[in-house]
């Protein structure tokens, strides 16, 4: 996957990228767009932010390499969604059971923060993932910004929601028209991990009541 639509995205991955930092100053980064991760037709889409610029920009594995990703992968594999309860790099053996990680932006952004024109520039190919996904039962959305970015595609590709009343909170759970449904999470960023304003006994229940819904 390569992509140049972000100018300022493509300076910033690409930066970091050649300066790093210091405890991961011998590794090889990857400094490209990050693909999801898992299969198209799995049962449980869980969708995030971005990269961040030293985990998924360094490994090249989404929610690999960071202290979000050490605790997605930990309720993941809980759940038995993942086959390891950590994630250290793309090589590492971890194998997903049913479930597709992805991201709303493919790029790491300055600040964790995307602009409105980078999610526009970015939006087609969770789009495109979306459409090969035929056999969704559950999506997880990790915060708000990936929680709006799910519904706007929804909309726009299948027209209007049954339900308007889709307020963003932790827990949250909406069955769609078709059978999917939708369960919003804070996102295990350390904003919300070290602030206590997400523990690890609320992120894992989202994903045993996403397996309850599933089995």
């Amino acid at each position: 996957m390569e992509c140049r639509r972000c100018p300022r995205l493509v300076e910033w991955r690409e930066r970091v990228a050649r300066e790093k930092v210091r405890r991961f100053i011998t590794e090889e980064y990857w400094g490209r767009p990050v693909p999801a991760f898992g299969a198209p037709e799995a049962a449980l889409i869980v969708i995030g932010l971005a990269p961040a610029a030293h985990g998924g920009n360094r490994t090249g594995r989404i929610f690999t390499g960071d202290r979000s990703g050490d605790w997605l992968y930990e309720a993941l594999h809980e759940c038995g969604f993942a086959s390891r309860p950590v994630s250290l790099s793309r090589d590492d053996g971890l194998v997903l059971r049913d479930c597709l990680v992805t991201a709303a932006v493919r790029c790491a952004p300055p600040d964790n923060r995307p602009l409105p024109v980078e999610y526009d520039n970015c939006r087609e190919y969770l789009v495109r993932e979306l459409e090969l996904a035929k056999k969704t039962r559950v999506v997880v959305a990790l915060g708000q910004v990936a929680f709006r970015s799910y519904l706007q595609i929804r909309k726009k590709s299948r027209g209007p929601l049954i339900s308007t009343k889709f307020g963003f909170h932790h827990g949250g759970e909406w069955r769609l028209p078709e059978g999917i449904v939708l369960i919003s999470s804070y996102h295990p960023s350390q904003q919300n991990t070290q602030t206590g304003k997400l523990n690890r006994a609320m992120f894992h229940s989202i994903f045993r009541r996403a397996r309850e819904i599933i089995e």
